[in-house]
């Protein structure tokens, strides 16, 4: 079974993060594969490809493996697919940089950190050990149901301010979609997403404080969004691989790696083409590393050449330079 488009999601479908990208896709009406992975570690088909990094989800492009959703989304934007909508993505610079703040927000500015801090305690998840223990390591805070009552009410003045920037800046003007225009575009895309998260989740929201009632347009916003999607799918799911699967599409691919070659000479680091560094997130699931031979390294992104577990066929893995540290092998570590 191939992958349309060489494309290969390895995602769990509560993953929130991972959303943003089969959104992103059913908008654009790109076709792809994906490859269903367990919500905790161990995840035996990426450990196949001899990828350390635990978050979710993963792209690959041709034998070329991405990670982080901000990577993904930006080089998604990009790429061109046979019969596929144009990039959803602002074309002014004002634009643009909306779709970057969003996302810096969402993602770094603590509002997903918050919204996790509200999933509700009757949640089965909360009282499985495994799932607990990964969390924590993951993330390197508790997640035990007591710290999570603890921490609710902090996050709920947090979450209330996150709503507001929503509901008065956002689609203050009475406007359907952030960008404005008539169809869902990146804006959304970098926005909605923990919003519709928690209204996923029974108990995670209090109404007094969420519901319709107060926060109108946001309700309709997340409930538009949804309604695109679905349209956008037309009822077709992906094409699904099992892990062997995926792993002989990505090494066999004909599109190869993507990207080019190429490391920026005036880089800080100082890093040459070849060097074997090591590359791993700083926020969280900074305890997986993945170690590789240095063939990109731009401003923006890094890129390794890894040898599969299986086969020691070469792929390569990218990641991005924001929220990531690159570091070559036998040089000592220094504490920032």
């Amino acid at each position: 079974m191939s992958a349309p488009n060489d494309l290969i999601l390895f995602h769990y479908p509560f993953s929130p993060y991972a959303r943003r990208i089969s959104w992103y896709l059913a908008l654009r009406g790109v076709s792809h594969a994906q490859c269903l992975q367990p919500p905790i570690l161990p995840r035996p088909d990426l450990s196949a490809l001899n990828i350390a990094y635990r978050r979710i989800p993963l792209l690959s492009i041709g034998s070329s493996v991405l990670c982080d959703t901000r990577l993904i989304l930006a080089t998604l934007e990009t790429l061109d697919f046979p019969g596929a909508a144009p990039p959803l993505g602002a074309t002014s610079p004002p634009g643009r940089a909306l779709e970057r703040l969003l996302a810096r927000w969402t993602v770094d500015g603590g509002v997903f950190n918050r919204a996790a801090q509200l999933i509700p305690p009757a949640m089965p998840l909360l009282r499985d050990p495994a799932f607990l223990a990964d969390r924590t390591g993951f993330s390197g805070r508790a997640w035990s149901v007591e710290a999570q009552a603890k921490g609710r009410p902090e996050a709920l003045v947090a979450m209330q301010d996150c709503f507001a920037l929503v509901e008065d800046e956002l689609l203050g003007d009475g406007r359907e979609w952030v960008a404005g225009g008539k169809t869902p575009g990146l804006a959304d895309v970098e926005a909605v997403w923990p919003f519709d998260w928690l209204f996923g989740m029974d108990g995670a929201l209090p109404t007094e404080l969420f519901g319709e009632a107060v926060y109108p347009r946001t309700h309709a916003w997340i409930r538009r969004f949804g309604k695109a999607v679905k349209v956008a799918k037309g009822g077709k799911k992906p094409v699904t691989l099992k892990g062997p699967e995926a792993l002989q599409t990505v090494v066999k691919s004909a599109k190869g790696a993507i990207g080019g070659r190429g490391v920026d000479g005036k880089d800080p680091l100082g890093l040459q083409a070849g060097d074997e560094v090591e590359v791993w997130p700083i926020d969280s699931g900074f305890g997986h590393r993945d170690r590789g031979l240095l063939v990109l390294l731009t401003k923006d992104e890094v890129a390794i050449e890894v040898k599969t577990k299986e086969g020691g066929h070469d792929i390569r893995v990218h990641m991005p330079r924001w929220g990531f540290r690159v570091q070559k092998v036998g040089t000592k570590a220094v504490k920032l």
